[in-house]
This record gives structure tokens, C-alpha cells and sequence, in this order.
């Protein structure tokens, strides 16, 4: 498995499939090529579907049209084999396969960065018979694995996680789009500080999650955790946990680690992308995450913590991905809210448990891919089905009249 700092991408949103990961290999192309001044560019599939919600264009034409002419070519219809989210740059093709990396899937040119697998251990059965034999935690296996300048980088995730819902809970105003959405973690906040503490927790916990989503819906600075969409899982349960139980920042860099081997796990079985797999790979993993990093900050054993991850990927399942006009916006900012109670309820679920269960962790991401690949492509952020579909404000003022 490649480093927890391919999971945690500090960078700008709304989405880490459509708009870092297109945006990254336009930098590549133009490095690898600075004598070419004319730029087609075919986006296929889902970046195509819906690359106009999330800036797609505007992320590849910011890098290459200083350097020349682009234009860009949407083949929503086409989808190429490797992934559902295929990008050509005049000859070389390119697949963006969520959380901000990029793929030259059966045919590369050379063109990517080599990217070594850090981790000799690819499933968390493994991991966790790993840790009980060493009487270690799942973080303790991070840090065998990943070099030792990896905490300092993990510490300024953390303080970007910090600083993204603080700016959140400050930022009034309407989001980008023709939703008009109005942001609501400023509201959330300030009704939740008045609340008796038994509502305060859950009603801060969601004024954190939305205060994150809504700033990546904005095109603000924010961490995959694992990918743009679900960004704000993670940083609610940590913010909540790291204020409301005075955790110390290594408690927090520890959660962090194990939150990202979780993730890490997902993404080399399974998928993280919601083109591929829908949503339930970005919240669905996202509270996974979240729950094994909760989990690890209340002292949970490694069979207590994959239980809490399992219980937030398996209550995820067959989750369709099926964003409003293309944005990440409707249903998604809810979905993290959503996601990080859920995440505390699977930390104290398993709390209450010896960790024994039936389904196992590493099963669930198993049954998670397969039911990925099952569901329709219009439920895999298409914008053609589903939530999609019926809630557009197209198709809502047609219904008005």
C-alpha cells in the first residue's frame, strides 16, 4: 500500500476526482511537455457528466492556458474501460481514481511520479494479528512504515483540518452554484452553544462537518480525508473530540494515523471514488475513518476499533452517489453531518463490545467494490439519477408549472 500522505491531500475543492486529480496531471502533461502550446483535452464518463459542477474545466484551463490555446472536448457518454473518470490531454490518458490520485491505468507512458508501496501489509486482518502479536496499536504500524518526517507533515494536516472548520463556522453567506444555498455551520454553531450539553454535541458536531463541506463546496482550502466530497467527517469528529475531551495534539497525530491506514486499506481493495463505487466509498469510508480514529482516542483494543471501522463502512452500503447539478453540495454537505454522529455512535458501539464480530472488517470492503461495480453508472456522480434527478431546479420549476 502506497503512504497515508497520498489519503491526506491538503489542496482546494469541490472535489478531489474533478478537480485536484485533472488539475494535477495538466501540471504533469506541461511539465513532461513545455514545448507544446496547443491542448485538447477529451473528458470521458463521470468527469464528463458532471465536470461542469465541479470545475473541471476551469482546474486544467488555469494551468494550461498560460502555455497555450485549450479547448476541451465532454464525452459524458463515452467511458473508458479503466475507470469511470478518463482524461486525454492530446495523447496520453489519464485516469483521476479519487482522493486527488491519478492512474495510467493498462497502457501507462511513463508520465506519473513513481509511487512506492510503503506498507508490506495490504488487509486489517493482518494489520491488527500484527499488532496483537507486537502488543502495539494500529498507529504503532504506521510508524514502522512511514518515514520519520511523516509526523511533522501529519501535524500540518491536522492544523489545516483545524483551520478549514474554523474558518467554516466564521464564513456567512451563500455558496457557488445555482442552488443558492445559503451555509448553515454558522447557524448550527451558534444554536448549538446554547443547547444543554447532551444536544451541544451532537448539534456542534454537525455546525464542524458542514462548516468543512461547505468551505471545499466553495472552492476553499480543506483535506481529503478521504476525498474532497467526504472532507468533513474526519475533521468534525477530531475538532469535537480534540476540544470537548482536551486530547493532546499526539493523541490527535495517533487517531489520524490509524484514521488514514483504514482509508488506506479501502483504496488499495476497493475504491474511494464515488465514480466508481458511489458514495459509499468517500462518506461511507469517511466514517469508517472517523470511527476507528474515535475509537483509538478512548483507548479502544485493535479488535474494538475495526469493529467501530467496520460498522461505519457497513451501514454505508449501496450508498449512490448523485450530486444536484453536478455540485457537491445536495446531498452530500448533509451526508457529512450525517456520517460524523454516525461515527460516534460507532465508537461507543464498539466501546460497549470486546470487539468480537461476525462480518469482518476487511469482508464489508470486499462486499463494498463488489456492490460499487453492481450499481448503475447513473448513481455513481453522473448527475443522471437518483437525488440528481429529481431535485434539480430545472425539473423542479417544470413541476411547478
Amino acid at each position: 500500500m502506497k503512504s497515508l500522505r497520498e489519503i491526506y491531500r491538503i489542496g482546494k475543492g469541490p472535489s478531489s476526482s474533478h478537480t485536484m486529480g485533472p488539475q494535477k496531471a495538466a501540471q504533469i502533461y506541461l511539465k513532461a511537455h513545455p514545448e507544446i502550446t496547443d491542448f485538447h483535452v477529451t473528458l470521458y464518463g463521470s468527469l464528463a457528466a458532471t465536470g461542469k459542477g465541479h470545475m473541471t474545466d476551469v482546474a486544467i484551463e488555469e494551468v494550461l492556458q498560460p502555455a497555450g490555446h485549450v479547448e476541451i472536448e465532454w464525452r459524458p457518454e463515452e467511458f473508458l474501460p479503466f475507470h469511470p473518470n478518463g482524461l486525454q490531454i492530446n495523447d496520453w490518458i489519464v485516469y483521476s481514481v479519487g482522493g486527488g490520485a491519478l492512474s495510467e491505468g493498462d497502457h501507462p507512458m511513463g508520465l506519473l511520479p513513481e509511487s512506492p508501496d510503503v506498507y508490506d501489509l495490504h488487509y486489517l486482518a493482518d494489520i491488527r494479528d500484527w499488532c496483537d502479536d507486537n502488543g502495539c496499536g494500529y498507529w504503532e504500524y504506521v510508524k514502522r512504515c512511514e518515514k520519520p518526517d511523516f509526523w511533522d507533515e501529519l501535524l500540518t494536516v491536522w492544523h489545516a483540518m483545524e483551520a478549514s472548520v474554523e474558518r467554516g463556522i466564521n464564513h456567512e453567506g451563500r455558496l457557488p452554484g445555482p442552488l443558492n444555498l445559503q451555509r448553515k455551520a454558522p447557524i448550527y454553531y451558534v444554536k448549538a452553544k446554547g443547547y444543554k450539553p447532551t444536544l451541544q454535541t451532537r448539534g456542534l458536531v454537525y455546525a464542524y462537518a458542514l462548516a468543512v463541506s461547505e468551505e471545499n463546496a466553495s472552492g476553499g482550502t480543506i483535506v481529503t480525508a478521504p476525498t474532497c466530497g467526504s472532507c468533513g467527517v474526519l475533521p468534525a469528529v477530531l475538532y469535537h473530540l480534540s476540544k470537548g475531551h482536551n486530547f493532546s495534539e499526539e493523541k490527535i497525530l495517533h487517531a489520524l494515523a490509524t484514521a488514514g491506514l483504514i482509508g488506506d486499506i479501502v483504496k488499495e481493495n476497493a475504491s474511494i471514488s464515488g465514480a466508481d463505487v458511489g458514495c459509499q466509498g468517500e462518506v461511507g469510508v469517511a466514517c469508517a475513518m472517523a470511527s476507528a480514529a474515535a475509537c483509538q482516542l478512548f483507548g479502544g483494543s485493535p479488535s474494538q476499533i475495526e469493529y467501530a471501522a467496520e460498522m461505519g463502512l457497513e451501514h454505508h452500503l449501496g450508498m449512490t452517489c448523485d450530486p444536484v447539478c453536478g455540485l457537491v453540495q445536495i446531498p452530500c454537505i448533509e451526508r457529512n453531518a450525517f456520517a460524523a454522529t454516525r461515527a460516534l455512535d460507532c465508537n461507543l458501539y464498539a466501546s460497549f463490545s470486546d470487539g468480537k464480530h461476525r462480518v469482518s472488517f476487511d469482508r464489508v470492503v470486499e462486499v463494498m467494490k463488489q456492490t460499487g461495480h453492481d450499481l448503475p453508472s447513473l448513481y455513481k456522480e453522473t448527475g443522471e439519477g437518483g437525488l440528481a434527478k429529481v431535485a434539480s431546479p430545472v425539473l423542479d420549476e417544470k413541476t411547478a408549472l
